[in-house]
């Protein structure tokens, strides 16, 4: 006989999404996932990495809506600084709220007990 844990209520997540809006309606669906974990009084951290922090540029708007929404529903979001970097993306051009972070930041939400991640 296994014991299971008792689920946590209003776990932490931490959502990592690597592809960009343009890859296909996948990037949005995830990123509206964690609005739904945000609004359902989760705490969440969208990290956008690789070709995803192109979400997270304000222009052209309906690229970051869906990134818009999860921060203006209590969600975070991060923003990987390397990934912005060899994209030449400056953070002045990043939606309200997003936040750039780097990866010993990330690591540590990664290993934070309780913590539950999903990348994708």
């Amino acid at each position: 006989m296994t014991r299971e844990d008792p689920p946590v209520l209003n776990s932490p997540h931490l959502l990592i999404e690597s592809r960009g809006p343009w890859a296909g309606a996948a990037c949005g669906a995830f990123v509206r996932d964690a609005r739904t974990l945000a609004l359902s009084g989760h705490p969440v951290q969208l990290v956008l990495v690789q070709d995803a922090v192109t979400a997270a540029v304000r222009e052209p708007a309906e690229d970051s809506a869906e990134v818009r929404a999860l921060a203006e529903a209590g969600g975070e979001v991060w923003v990987d600084d390397f990934s912005l970097a060899q994209r030449g993306l400056p953070a002045d051009r990043l939606i309200p709220g997003a936040r750039v972070v780097g990866m010993p930041e990330v690591s540590a939400r990664v290993l934070a007990p309780g913590v539950r991640v999903v990348w994708h």
